[in-house]
């Protein structure tokens, strides 16, 4: 069936190809759009500015690959996995899009590759950013000139253990200095994820087992609906967008529990989620004496989201538990910011504000469950005001970045309407940053840099509800997480096609989870987050080297940390490997086939199971002048990658095993009428307020 299938796409691909060459008009392409100067396909170029790595994309062998996701897949030290993006050896990244900031991972899969001008990746951003941000990746598109209609379509379908599919219809109007936009997307998703726990302790003075086994299904369709204006005249711009996004989702799971050598009880769990979001945003930014340039964020955010949960046992007596909860978030947030020249050097001022409010109302059903998991109103409000300054200069071929950041918090918490003193508290923050790069030559360069930053967890984290997951098992969160403080000190080298990174980083009251016994009248297991200290290293040495149509990236590194946590050490040190392969070939056709794999250590309290080969492969091609881009990919082709951690923590022993919903097939066909990049110039006004809620 699967020789069939590929046989149907090829054989679409010749008769598009050989139907429409030789009748296609040139206002159908993109080339005779953009008034730029064409250049005949080389292999991206990435070179290390200060602290920063900057890839250059236009005329590569990555711009006919489809989606900005498929040319970040590509990049050095970046990584895309099941559509998201990560930054190999780096937490809380911010992603952002000619200047506004990534709202979901969706507007990553909407932007073309044939648009992608500058991928910019910091590892070691200032003080103009806020302080939990542990990388920054800026991606810059291709100016455009083409006034009137631009229309792009996108339609994937996917097919793993279960079948998923997504439009995304993106319209754009330009006249004169104004832009007016509107798009839409429809996703329906479903995964399928298959497993067991068991969990080892001494409970009573015997050894006692707790198991469980998943079979999940979690189809979900979410919407989005967005629409917004930009105008620009010389140096003032602004611009404003609103966006809805609704979501519905039914998660299921049938499986079993048991106790030591007991029987299986069957188990069924039903949960059934309904929540939407809106989000307003706008910006200014001008430009005076041609060297001042000011400039304003402002967002709004408001977000509710319902779940009902029954858990039934159908072939035994136990009584069906059921349960509820309302999750509400409001969100105001301001920033600016004035950026001038100063002692040959660029400075830059301002202050970022934001109020926060957020509630969840937990209501358990079950009269008997609720002895030891109560129902519960949590409500949680928190005031920021933050001032940052950030100062630049080149010295010949030293660049050095120097900044700080100050922050006042002010965080009230409730339950049940009551104030708890302990936990509400008022904090004041200074974190400074320090950046030094030097340049020997195009070829070879050298940074190094510390900041020091204060994380705040998420608020789904801090809640002191706790939810019923089996009859021996419970899970929560915890509101008595402290703020985490860190240290982080990174070295950045690039030598012709070589580059490595030497990251040490102290952390003082992050957080981990851990499984510990619940008091209660019988056996009841908790997972929730703890505070914990632990110093870890991170050694990545890459190395790309062009070889006439093929680009190979290779990624190797290592992962050590030093935690102790209740007498138990958590030191075995995570090996892993990156090996990306990009092909070029005439007529538009492209190739990638990427490999990766990691041993077995420690991250935290988890020790997650080695899994040493996973492969994910594509073929494209691009058709009318590159107004029609179609592409086949396969993940996981071999079905290696998993899931599996252990834990031990608190006496007790946690042994996981999860087989991811990775392996599939994806067709991806784009239609692009005038394409166009939007004008937006905003940015996140609270970026790591938005991440928290």
């Amino acid at each position: 069936m699967k020789v069939k299938i590929s046989t149907l796409i090829l054989t679409a691909f010749l008769i598009i190809e050989n139907g429409y060459s030789q009748t296609q008009e040139a206002s159908d392409s993109l080339t005779c759009e953009l008034q730029e100067v064409i250049v005949t396909a080389k292999h991206p170029a990435t070179k290390l500015v200060g602290s920063t790595l900057v890839s250059t994309i236009p005329g590569t062998n990555l711009a006919d690959l489809g989606t900005a996701l498929d040319v970040l897949a590509q990049l050095p030290m970046i990584k895309v996995e099941d559509n998201t993006v990560s930054v190999i050896g780096k937490n809380n990244i911010e992603i952002y899009i000619d200047g506004r900031p990534m709202r979901d991972e969706q507007e990553l899969r909407q932007l073309l590759s044939s648009n992608l001008k500058k991928v910019e990746l910091l590892m070691a951003p200032g003080a103009a950013y806020e302080s939990t941000t542990g990388a920054v990746l800026k991606i810059t598109t291709r100016r455009n000139f083409v006034q009137g209609l631009s229309l792009t379509d996108q339609f994937i379908l996917e097919r793993r253990r279960k079948w998923s599919a997504l439009d995304y219809l993106a319209l754009s109007y330009r006249v004169g200095n104004w832009e007016f936009c509107a798009n839409g997307t429809i996703n329906h998703n479903n995964s399928l994820a298959k497993g067991f726990t068991t969990n080892t302790l001494v409970y009573e003075g015997k050894e006692t087992v707790v198991g469980s086994s998943q079979h999940n299904t979690y189809p979900t369709t979410t919407g989005v609906v967005k629409a917004g204006f930009n105008y620009a005249n010389g140096p003032q711009s602004f611009g404003a967008y609103y966006r809805y996004n609704p979501e519905h989702g039914d998660f299921k799971n049938t499986g079993s529990e048991w106790l030591n050598d007991n029987p299986a009880i069957s188990s069924n769990i039903d949960k059934h989620t309904r929540a939407h979001s809106h989000l307003a945003s706008l910006y200014y930014e001008n430009i005076f004496s041609e060297k001042y340039l000011l400039h304003f964020d402002g967002d709004f955010r408001r977000s509710n989201e319902n779940n009902s949960v029954t858990t039934t046992y159908p072939t035994s007596s136990n009584p069906t538990v059921n349960s509820t909860d309302e999750r509400s978030s409001t969100l105001w947030a301001g920033k600016l910011y004035l950026k001038f020249p100063i002692g040959k050097g660029d400075f830059t001022v301002g202050t970022q504000d934001s109020y926060t409010h957020t509630s969840l109302d937990y209501r358990m059903l079950n009269n008997a469950v609720s002895e030891y998991i109560p129902s519960s109103m949590t409500d949680a409000r928190q005031t920021s005001a933050a001032l940052f300054a950030s100062w630049s200069r080149m010295f010949g071929k030293l660049s050095l970045s120097v900044g700080a950041r100050y922050e006042f918090v002010d965080y009230d918490f409730k339950v049940n309407g009551i104030r708890d003193k302990d936990l509400s508290r008022r904090d004041h923050l200074l974190t400074p940053d320090v950046s030094l790069g030097y340049s020997f030559n195009e070829e070879s360069q050298i940074s190094l840099s510390y900041k020091m930053a204060t994380v705040k967890p998420p608020y789904s984290q801090l809640t002191g509800s706790l939810s019923y997951t089996g009859l021996h098992q419970i899970e929560g969160g915890n509101p008595e997480l402290r703020d985490e403080r860190m240290h982080d000190i990174q070295l950045l080298g690039l030598w012709k096609g070589f580059m490595f990174q030497v990251d040490y980083t102290r952390s003082l009251d992050t957080y981990a989870f851990v499984k510990q016994v619940y008091p209660a009248d019988n056996l009841q297991l908790l997972m929730h987050p703890v505070n914990i200290d632990v110093s870890a290293l991170n050694l990545f040495l890459v190395w790309s080297k062009p070889i006439r149509r093929w680009t190979p990236n290779v990624t190797v590194g290592m992962y050590r940390q030093w935690l102790q946590l209740d007498n138990h050490r958590y030191d075995k040190p995570l090996f892993s490997y990156y090996f990306d392969n990009t092909f070029s070939f005439p007529q538009g056709w492209t190739i990638t086939a990427n490999i990766s794999g990691r041993s077995q250590g420690d991250m935290h309290t988890n020790r997650f199971g080695a899994s040493l080969f996973t492969m994910d492969a594509s073929i494209g091609k691009t058709f009318l002048n590159k107004s029609l881009t179609i592409k086949l990919s396969a993940t996981d082709i071999f079905n290696t990658a998993n899931n599996n951690w252990t834990m031990d923590t608190y006496g007790v022993f946690v042994d996981k095993r999860q087989s991811y919903d990775n392996r599939g097939i994806i067709l991806n066909i784009i239609y692009n009428y005038q394409p166009r990049k939007s004008k937006y110039k905003g940015s996140a006004a609270a970026e790591s307020e938005l991440n928290r809620l």
